[in-house]
C-alpha cells in the first residue's frame, strides 16, 4: 500500500511538472513574437531564394508587428546558411528560406561531409513555391534555339561553359542534366550565388546559365539574355513561347526547383503552428502571390507534415538525378 501511495504521489508530481512546462510553452507561444525575426537566405542576393525571402519577409513583418530581417549567408551550395539555422535556438526567431539544394541535393553530393541532417535538424513549416529553370545564353553567342546551341557545343568540345549558383545547387544539377541529355561537353563554373553568375553572363564572361525563371524574368523581357528552353514538365506561364527541354527532344531532362520555410528542429509545436498560420497568410496574400506568379514562381503551400514527407521523397528522387547527371563537387 505504501509503495502504491509513493508511486501515486510521484505520478501526481510528474503530472504537475508536465502541466507547468506545458503552461510555460503555451504562454511563450501566446507572447510570440516579442522581438524581431531573422530570415536566413543561404544564397547570395539577386537570386530566386533571395527574392522569395524578401517578398515574404515584408508581408510577415506587417502581420506580426515585428521586423523580419533577411540575412544572406551564401556558400557551399547553401550549406553555410542552412547549417547556421540548424544550430540556432529552437525559439522561432530564426527562419530559413530552404532551397532544394541544401535540403535535398547536398545529401547525395556531400554525403558524410554534410554538417546537418535535413530531416533531423529542422522543423518544416510550409512549402512556398515550385520553379522551373531556364537555359539562358549570352546575347552575342549567335544561337536562337536549343538545337543550335547543342550543335555548336558538339562541334567545339569544352570551348563553352555555364555558370551556376554553386556546386550542388539546382542550377548546377540542371546544367549537368542538360549536358548528359544533350551529349555535350561544356565546363561548369560555380559562383557564390546566382547573382554573380548572371553578372558574368551579362558581361560575356561565361556562355550559359541555368537559372530559376524569377531570377531572370526582367532580363528576358528586356532582351538582355536569350532563353533557349525551360526545365519543367510543361511550359512556364511566365515564358509561354519557350519550349521545354523535353519538347526540344532531350529525354529525362526534367527538373523543377522549389523553396520552403523551415526553422531549427527543436522548435515547439505551438510556435510552429503560429508560424505556419502567419506564413500561409503572407504567401497567399494578393500582394505576394501576384508578385511571385508574375515572376514565374508556381505558388504552393503545405502543412508541416506534408513538407516533411516531401523532403524524404525528394532526397530519393534527386539522388537518382545526381547519379544520372554524373555531377560532382567542384
Amino acid at each position: 500500500m505504501k509503495k502504491n501511495l509513493i508511486f501515486s504521489k510521484r505520478t501526481i508530481q510528474l503530472g504537475l511538472i508536465v502541466m507547468s512546462l506545458y503552461a510555460v510553452v503555451i504562454s511563450y507561444a501566446q507572447n510570440y513574437p516579442a522581438k524581431s525575426l531573422r530570415f536566413i537566405s543561404p544564397m547570395a542576393p539577386g537570386g530566386t531564394n533571395d527574392l522569395l525571402a524578401r517578398s515574404i519577409a515584408k508581408k510577415l513583418s506587417e502581420q506580426l508587428g515585428r521586423p523580419v530581417q533577411v540575412e544572406n549567408r551564401p556558400g557551399a551550395g547553401g550549406n553555410i546558411g542552412t547549417d547556421f539555422v540548424a544550430k540556432s535556438p529552437g525559439d522561432g526567431y530564426t527562419l530559413l528560406m530552404a532551397p532544394l539544394s541544401s535540403m535535398v541535393v547536398n545529401v547525395s553530393l556531400y554525403g558524410d561531409k554534410l554538417p546537418f541532417d535535413p530531416i533531423r535538424d529542422f522543423s518544416p513549416i510550409t512549402m512556398v513555391a515550385k520553379v522551373p529553370l531556364a537555359i539562358a545564353v549570352r546575347q552575342n553567342l549567335g544561337v536562337k534555339t536549343l538545337a543550335e546551341f547543342i550543335a555548336l557545343a558538339k562541334k567545339n568540345p569544352r570551348k563553352f561553359n555555364y555558370g551556376s549558383a554553386g556546386s550542388g545547387t539546382s542550377n548546377h544539377l540542371t546544367g549537368e542534366l542538360f549536358k548528359t541529355s544533350a551529349g555535350v561537353d561544356i565546363q561548369h563554373i560555380p559562383f557564390k550565388g546566382f547573382g554573380p553568375s548572371f553578372t558574368a553572363l551579362i558581361g560575356g564572361e561565361i556562355d550559359m546559365v541555368t537559372a530559376q525563371i524569377p531570377s531572370i524574368k526582367s532580363y528576358v523581357d528586356s532582351g538582355r539574355v536569350i532563353v533557349l528552353a525551360t526545365s519543367g514538365a510543361k511550359r512556364s506561364p511566365a515564358l509561354p513561347t519557350i519550349p521545354t527541354m523535353l519538347e526540344s527532344g532531350l529525354q529525362d531532362a526534367e527538373a523543377t526547383s522549389w523553396y520552403s520555410v523551415v526553422t531549427s528542429g527543436n522548435t515547439t509545436k505551438p510556435i510552429i503552428d503560429r508560424l505556419h498560420a502567419e506564413l500561409i497568410k503572407a504567401i497567399n496574400s494578393q500582394e505576394v502571390r501576384e508578385k511571385l506568379l508574375a515572376e514565374g514562381a508556381d505558388v504552393e503551400t503545405s502543412s508541416p507534415e506534408e513538407l516533411s514527407a516531401f523532403f524524404r521523397s525528394e532526397i530519393t528522387k534527386w539522388a537518382r538525378i545526381v547519379k544520372i547527371s554524373g555531377a560532382k563537387l567542384d
